[in-house]
Parts: C-alpha cells; sequence; structure tokens
C-alpha cells in the first residue's frame, strides 16, 4: 500500500507523468523505503523501454507546441509554475522530507529555491537573444541561438526537487522539452513539479516525469537519437555511462558528478565561524551532498583548537527524524548508503586515521549514522581520495599556501572547495589556485540559480545554471540573407571553406 501522503500528492499511486497523464509501467517492482525508519512508503513498475519510447514520442509533440508559444508566453508559464510551486510547497517539502530522509526545514528551504528557479528563467525566456555579424560578403547574416529539441534529465535521490526544478527550469526557458528521469527511489516530488508545470500552462508532452530504472528506461530515452542533450547528476560511473550512450546516439551531455571539496582554513581566520561553517558544510544533508566539505585542511598553528571545534561540533548536532523541526542531521538515504558509509569509516581506521567523532551506527531505527570526524588524515588515505557521500569529516593539517593548495588539488574531484582568512589578498590567491567550479571565501555552499555551477575534470563538465547554462540548452544556427551581394557563380562564398 502507497504511504497516504504520497498518495494524495498523486491523486492514486507512483507512475510515470507522460503526456499529462499518470501511465503506469510495465516493469519489475520497486520498493521505496522510509530512511527515518526503513519502513515501505509504496512500490510501483519501472517504466521500462516502451514507456521511454512513449516519453519520447509525447516530447516531439508538446516540445513543438512549446517552441511555438512566444518566449514571452513560455516565461509566463514558467512564472505561474513558481507561483503553484510556492502555493504547495508544505506538500512538497512534506513528501521530500519522507521520502527522501530530509529534516523537513532542510526541504521547506530547498523547495522554495526551486520556486526561485522558476521566476529567475521565467525573466530569461525573451532574453535569449541573437546576433548580426557584418560578414565580408555584404550577407546579412544573423546568428539564432535554437532549442536543442528534447532535453533528457537525470537527477539522483540525495536532493530531488532541488535538482529537478535545478534542471527543468532553464532547458523549458531555452524553448526546449524536458523529459525528467529522477532516481527510482525518490520520484515523487519531480511528478508533483512536473503536474505544476502542466497546471500552468506547459503543452502536455513538453515535460515529461519517468519513474524508473536508470539501467532500463534511463538508458533507453539516453541511447534514444530523438535525445537532443543528456544531462545526469550523480555518481562518476554513472556518469560515464550515460555520457558513453549519448555519445553513440551522437549526442552532447553535461555531467555534474561527485567532489571531495577541500576546506581550507588558515591560521588568521575567524576559528568560531570556519568551525561552524565546518560543521554545516558536511553534516549538512547528512553529507550526502555533491558540493559536501569532506576534507577540511587546517593550518598547523590552529589544527588542535580547529579540530577541537568540530569535534564538539559534531557530538552536539541534534540527529533525529526529519519530520522534526528541530532535528539538524536526519538519516542516511538507505541500508545500502548506511553500510558504504561504515565500511569507509572501519577503512580510514584501519589506514591510520584518529577517530575523534563518532564512528559508527546510532542505535535507533532506521538508517543513521553518527556525524563522524577523522583527525591525522593524510593526503594518500583513501578517507581523503575518494567521496564517502556520508556525514564523515577528513581533518588534514598543512603549511603554508603552497602545500595547502597541492592538498586541496591532490584528489580526482574539481566541484568545489573554500578559503577562510582574514587576509583579502590571500583569500583571493588561494581560491583562484584551487582547481575546482566554485570556490567561496570565509564561507560555504552557497549557491544560487543566478550563478554558473559544476565541476571540472572527475567532477564533470558544463555548467547547469546562471546565464551560462543557456548556451548549453541552445546551438547556433547561422542564416544567411541576400542583401543584394553578387552570388558566386560555383562551389562556396569566397573567403569560405
Amino acid at each position: 500500500m502507497t504511504h497516504p501522503l504520497i498518495a494524495e500528492a498523486l491523486d492514486g499511486p507512483i507512475a510515470s507523468l507522460i503526456d499529462g497523464e499518470m501511465v503506469a509501467g510495465g516493469g519489475a517492482a520497486i520498493t521505496l523505503i522510509d530512511p527515518a525508519t526503513e519502513q515501505t512508503l509504496g512500490a510501483y513498475p519501472d517504466a521500462g523501454a516502451a514507456l521511454a519510447d512513449a516519453a519520447h514520442r509525447a516530447a516531439e509533440r508538446g516540445g513543438a507546441a512549446w517552441r511555438a508559444m512566444t518566449p514571452t508566453a513560455r516565461g509566463a508559464t514558467l512564472a505561474r509554475a513558481a507561483t503553484l510551486i510556492e502555493r504547495d510547497a508544505e506538500r512538497i517539502a512534506a513528501v521530500e522530507s519522507l521520502t527522501a530522509g530530509k529534516p523537513i526545514r532542510d526541504a521547506r528551504a530547498e523547495t522554495a529555491r526551486v520556486a526561485e528557479m522558476f521566476r529567475y528563467y521565467a525573466g530569461w525566456a525573451d532574453k535569449i537573444e541573437g546576433r548580426v555579424i557584418p560578414v565580408a560578403s555584404g550577407h546579412l547574416n544573423v546568428v539564432t541561438p535554437e532549442p536543442l529539441g528534447t532535453i533528457v534529465q537525470i537527477t539522483p535521490w540525495n536532493a530531488p526537487v532541488f535538482t529537478a526544478g535545478w534542471q527543468l527550469a532553464p532547458a523549458l526557458a531555452a524553448g526546449n522539452a524536458a523529459i525528467l528521469k529522477p532516481s527510482e527511489w525518490t520520484p515523487v516530488t519531480s511528478i508533483m513539479l512536473g503536474r505544476l508545470l502542466i497546471g500552468a500552462g506547459a503543452p502536455k508532452g513538453a515535460v515529461s516525469v519517468i519513474a524508473g530504472f536508470g539501467h532500463t528506461v534511463g538508458a533507453a530515452l539516453v541511447a534514444d537519437r530523438r535525445c537532443g542533450k543528456a544531462v545526469f547528476v550523480g555518481s562518476v560511473a554513472a556518469g560515464r555511462k550515460v555520457a558513453a550512450l549519448a555519445a553513440g546516439a551522437g549526442r552532447p551531455a553535461l555531467l555534474e558528478l561527485g567532489g571531495k571539496s577541500a576546506n581550507v582554513v588558515f591560521a588568521d581566520a575567524d576559528l568560531e565561524a570556519a568551525a561552524t561553517a565546518a560543521l554545516g558544510a558536511i553534516f549538512g544533508a547528512a553529507g550526502q551532498s555533491c558540493t559536501a566539505g569532506s576534507r577540511l585542511l587546517v593550518e598547523r598553528p590552529v589544527y588542535d583548537a580547529m579540530l577541537e571545534k568540530v569535534a564538539r561540533g559534531a557530538e552536539a548536532l541534534r540527529v533525529g527524524p526529519p519530520s522534526d523541526p528541530d532535528t539538524q542531521m536526519g538519516p542516511v538515504h538507505s541500508a545500502r548508503q548506511r553500510d558504504a558509509i561504515l565500511a569507509m569509516i572501519a577503512q580510514a581506521q584501519a589506514d591510520g586515521a584518529r577517530l575523534v567523532a563518532g564512528g559508527g551506527a546510532l542505535e535507533r531505527p532506521g538508517c543513521f549514522v553518527a556525524p563522524t570526524v577523522f583527525a591525522d588524515v593524510t593526503p594518500e588515505m583513501r578517507i581523503a581520495q575518494e567521496e564517502v557521500f556520508g556525514p564523515v569529516l577528513a581533518v588534514m593539517p598543512f603549511d603554508g599556501e603552497a602545500e595547502a593548495v597541492a592538498i586541496a588539488n591532490g584528489s580526482a574531484f574539481d566541484l568545489a572547495g573554500a578559503v577562510w582568512t582574514r587576509d583579502g589578498a590571500k583569500g583571493l590567491r588561494v581560491a583562484r589556485a584551487l582547481r575546482a567550479g566554485s570556490v567561496w571565501v570565509n564561507g560555504y555552499r552557497t549557491i544560487s540559480a543566478q550563478s554558473p555551477f559544476g565541476g571540472m575534470r572527475g567532477s564533470g563538465y558544463g555548467r547547469s545554471s546562471g546565464a551560462e547554462v543557456l548556451a548549453e540548452y541552445t546551438q547556433a544556427k547561422s542564416l544567411w540573407l541576400d542583401a543584394g551581394a553578387a552570388a558566386p557563380a560555383f562551389g562556396y562564398g569566397a573567403p569560405g571553406r
């Protein structure tokens, strides 16, 4: 039986949203588990390849209708969607908290941010402009940004509604249709968001949300030549598979992958502020965030003092049920995730890292891991190199700027980082030296739809927000209008190709 909150939110059982209708799949059963209790929330059948085809067919029809609307009308639709999200925010947040195990106060904040995303990109819809090039031939050469067509977007379980909004809003603003494939473990709030978009006036089929496994329906969606671009948010291993499938179909991909972000604290920093931010950076979302500050690099003169602050802060965190407004950290998402985190903790101890806080599962029902802090971590340790995706902090000492930058840049991931210092010049100097897509100075994990976000190297490629993302979702078309110039006798015009 489906949990009453989910059944009420969807007006029935979990299914895929295709062409404006809820359509049940025909594949293997997928069971949703409450991370806080490990009780069943409901089950639904995998969408499968047949519904992938149906979604692409619907996107071709709905996408054509969406592109036929004026950019101003598309923007107005996205603005109405933002208003509907705000109207239903409490229900969306409650479902997000239940299915993702996210503290309710975090779920409320993230739902509010989704409304902001749609309002921001609503303003961009009629401002995606072309240009005129004064070509030597005398033609009127007009370059127009054209939608790519149907964007297939695959999003993870750690922040379902946030990542759904982060992907859908700019893709739609640029005039594309979108097929969203959320994690099979957390599809509900994404389906709710898709229904609100249709309620706001998006044509049926312009937005589909497919509930199912990545290796079945996700792979079928990406490998289809009707896919204009594939977007993936998640693990490095899965992202590489998605990119390979897209390449096989001759299509581009945008990848937002993992991180092992370095939070660098110099001796002249405000240690109280840095420690408070460090706790939020790693224990927010139970460490299940691509930008989690999982490596805390501390200059040696203040290493012991900083370690004491974060260790005691970790022990004082309020860990509890996601529905409690006072909960600061909830469960990790699943028993499988919990066990993987505990294995990493055991490996860190075997490698010689010193455990100073936490270190195990909590003795209560649900998938809870204690906020964990390791000291004296060295750069070659596995805990310093691999993404744990859980509430585990590795604290590492350094001597001077050069060593701090070398350690920070010594990871295979290049998504985010931070620098703490009262010296403005040093803060800027080190921030620019860090190899990461986002770097904060005297702060951590502030992101906005208005600013570009994405990784480098092992953390992916492309930018999924800001004005920059509009280039990800459009392609330039060059239009040549004869303005009275003499036509070439044969071949290409000169000069040319």
